[in-house]
């Protein structure tokens, strides 16, 4: 914990470099943070503009200290004052925040309609895992229409953006790990520009390619300790186990290839056939890592989970071999170097996590800020893309946040996603 001392100054001693500390709420002020050094004379101009009596300071963080006050008889009151702004004296950058304001209002509510699509097409395809055998002609034509939907969304949208979702709308392992496997490997694969034919295969190999793992014991699935050799072998099978319903269900051949290669590396250390590059499909290498990125994420004992950034880069520094050069290249690109879910350090100091990233805007993400002055249900999005002097200087793994910000930023046990695009935003459901 801080021990650094409160240090309150006079208005008219700021200048450029001293670190303030607005005790405002964030309406009532209008700039980006409450917390930040003082760069220009209009941020000097703007906080004459507030009419405090006093302002808090942080010298540590301050590369000038405050002015003498200019009568040393002025001292600053006990307490501070609120800002004195009223409707018609509101400054043209205030009345820019509240618009802003009044953006994060239509992101949240896009985002919880983006929740709802969510949840709707990991229900669909419980349903379809459930009744497969008993129902294929019926779970099929729900799994085609699904990954149809998405795939037209994809292509239709220019302006895509993959956000985080909630822990509150999370099913069982095997339901939100298909399609997140499903839906970032029709991005990666939009990114790559394939066909409209070529995303709906890729979907439906998400959908199903760890269909065989329902063949698999609960126990073996869902062992904390490392398996053994028998035990790894067995988990093995889960390929050979999913091409034999894939079969009897009558999957078409694209499909049957994805599921017998998603374990597959361009180096032949992969499983069941020790395939090397030339040998390994195209959809398949975009699956294969896809599925891996999202299991570096979700393993089956979450205290093993590396977060986004860390997978992405253990895939890059690591494992680089394993992957198609382009595929991989193209999967950083898509989730953004810091992925939705990710705990970050801005340049200013601020803590926050990702929440949402464009692939057209990877390295400028939209960012939920720690504001202990800010309801958590009213937390600041920042979205980087607008805020020229802003970027993030740091990933943190959650267990470094003290814990009134973990509880506040909520990072989750499990990384799920979904996109969203002008198409869906129009009302078009999953």
């Amino acid at each position: 914990m801080s021990t650094r001392p409160t240090v309150y100054v006079h208005p008219s001693q700021l200048q450029i470099g001293v670190y303030v500390c607005l005790d405002l709420g964030w309406m009532d002020h209008p700039f980006t943070m409450s917390h930040f050094r003082i760069k220009s004379e209009e941020q000097l101009a703007q906080l004459r503009q507030l009419k405090l009596e006093r302002v808090r300071i942080d010298p540590e963080r301050s590369t000038q200290s405050p002015k003498p006050l200019a009568n040393a008889a002025t001292t600053p009151p006990d307490t501070p004052s609120s800002a004195a702004y009223t409707d018609h004296e509101l400054s043209a950058e205030l009345i820019a925040k509240r618009e802003r304001i009044a953006k994060l209002k239509a992101q949240r509510l896009a985002l919880v309609q983006c929740e709802k699509r969510y949840l709707d097409a990991a229900r669909t395809i419980n349903n379809i895992s459930r009744h497969l055998l008993a129902q294929p002609q019926e779970c099929l034509t729900q799994a085609s229409d699904l990954v149809e939907q998405l795939a037209s969304s994809l292509l239709q949208d220019q302006d895509i953006a993959i956000h985080l979702m909630s822990d509150k709308v999370m099913g069982e392992d095997v339901y939100y790990h298909s399609l997140n496997v499903a839906m970032l490997a029709m991005m990666t694969g939009r990114a790559l520009q394939l066909s409209a034919t070529e995303l709906q295969e890729l979907g439906m190999g998400g959908l199903f390619h760890d269909i065989g793992k329902t063949r698999i014991p609960h126990k073996v699935l869902i062992k904390a300790d490392k398996p053994n050799k028998a035990e790894a072998d067995f988990l093995q099978m889960h390929v050979a186990y999913g091409l034999e319903i894939a079969h009897k269900v009558h999957l078409p051949e694209p499909i049957l290839r994805l599921i017998g290669q998603h374990h597959e590396y361009m180096d032949g250390s992969g499983y069941p056939k020790g395939l090397k590059a030339p040998a390994i499909d195209r959809l398949s290498r975009i699956l294969g890592a896809v599925n891996a990125y999202d299991n570096l994420c979700n393993p089956v004992q979450a205290i093993h989970a590396l977060t986004p950034h860390e997978a992405l880069s253990l895939m890059f520094s690591q494992q680089r071999g394993r992957w198609d050069a382009d595929v991989l290249s193209l999967l950083i690109h898509t989730l953004g170097v810091y992925p939705p879910g990710t705990v970050v350090r801005l340049n200013n100091d601020s803590l926050g996590m990702v929440v949402s990233v464009n692939p057209a805007k990877p390295i400028k993400p939209q960012v939920m800020i720690y504001d202990a002055a800010t309801p958590r249900d009213e937390a600041i999005i920042l979205d980087l893309a607008e805020e020229e002097e802003l970027s993030i200087s740091k990933a943190l793994r959650p267990a470094q946040l003290p814990s009134a910000i973990y509880d506040y930023l909520s990072p989750r046990t499990r990384i799920t996603y979904f996109f969203d695009g002008k198409g869906t935003r129009a009302g078009a459901g999953a």
